[in-house]
């Protein structure tokens, strides 16, 4: 059939001479409706269609078909455009805003008044540092990354073993061996992958603690032995940062917000020495009951997102003592000490106004 074949060859032209699919398709249009032309019954004019090849009713028939083809296609292209208009796009969060993942996330925080959408701001907003990563770093480090603290540190520099999964719950079986900070991270991440760990595999030393300690709101120190926890006091006495610190054994814990800053007392205001060799045992020495780090843990972040938040009333110049064995809880005020060799007058910690 000479009208098809003109057309195959005008389709074979277009694609070798890499003509667009536009041009092509409107010369295929232009050949057509003469081949329509040609099969008309008109009057004066020879009969041409014949040469040609095909009937009027044919050419026409192929018009309709490929008419419908386009239509269709076209209707298809507009429900997909459609239907990825409407779609949920993952949602990307400027700086210092909420995604709809995290607002969904964070919603039951968001409608406490207490706390609110300012409230959960400032939380994105904070760093707070952990000091060591054991039984009371284990919930406190959780539930600040639960709770959307934007930017966690995490200092520890030992390793996860067999003993520590009894009380230690941020870490797992699979983890032993590894460095804390970095199965802490792991499942920190895990929780919640909207926030920012930073772990410091290390012992925190006197050369490195204002240091660390200046980059940081506020620092939360739950570690196990009294060196480490003078040393985390005075780094936050030099840098002005909030301190609250935490202590179990056996069936008992305490806690407390130090701020000499803003009129409260230091560490070494409630605790000028450390008690003398086996009066105040280690869980290593003494034992501890394996949910009560999981409190007083659970206590001090929610000490941490209070002070972040302002909400209710802070522990400053407060001891919290919480007795597991007897289902006790206690409070001692506290205040600071003129002769504090820390933050005592004249040693450069200010006076202690708020």
């Amino acid at each position: 059939m000479l009208g098809l074949t003109l057309m195959a060859a005008i389709l074979g032209l277009g694609l070798v001479m890499k003509a667009s699919a536009r041009a092509i398709f409107g010369m295929l249009v232009l050949v057509w409706a003469a081949l329509v032309i040609a099969h008309l019954p008109i009057p004066g004019f020879s009969p041409i269609g014949r040469v040609l090849g095909g009937s009027l009713a044919g050419w026409i028939g192929l018009g309709v078909v490929v008419a419908l083809v386009l239509i269709y296609r076209w209707m298809l292209g507009a429900i997909r455009t459609r239907a990825e208009a409407k779609e949920p796009q993952s949602p990307t969060a400027k700086p210092g805003s909420f995604s709809e993942a995290e607002l969904d996330r964070y919603a039951r925080h968001i409608m406490l008044r207490e706390i609110g959408g300012p409230g959960q701001k400032r939380l994105k907003q904070a760093k707070v540092l952990v000091v060591g990563a054991g039984g009371l770093g284990s919930p406190a480090l959780l539930y600040l990354a639960a709770a959307g603290v934007g930017r966690i540190g995490v200092v520890d520099d030992d390793a996860v073993s067999n003993s520590n999964l009894q009380r230690q719950v941020i870490h797992r079986d699979a983890d032993l061996g590894m460095p804390k900070v970095f199965s802490a991270q792991k499942a920190m991440l895990a929780l919640n992958p909207h926030i920012e760990v930073l772990p410091y595999n290390r012992r925190l030393s006197a050369e490195d603690a204002e240091g660390l300690v200046a980059e940081y709101d506020l620092v939360l120190d739950g570690t196990d032995n009294f060196d480490t926890r003078y040393l985390v006091n005075a780094a936050c006495v030099a840098t002005g940062t909030p301190l609250i610190s935490g202590a179990i054994t056996q069936w008992e814990g305490q806690l407390s917000l130090y701020d000499p800053a803003k009129g409260a007392p230091c560490y070494a205001c409630v605790f000028p020495e450390a008690p003398a060799a086996g009066l105040a045992p280690t869980c290593a020495e003494a034992g501890v009951v394996g949910a009560l780090p999981g409190v007083v843990g659970s206590m001090m972040a929610t000490e941490a997102i209070k002070e972040i938040t302002g909400a209710g009333q802070s522990a400053r110049g407060r001891l919290m003592i919480y007795d597991a064995l007897w289902g006790e809880s206690r409070q001692f005020g506290v205040k600071r000490r003129a002769d504090c060799a820390v933050c005592g007058e004249g040693r450069g910690a200010g006076d202690g106004q708020s």
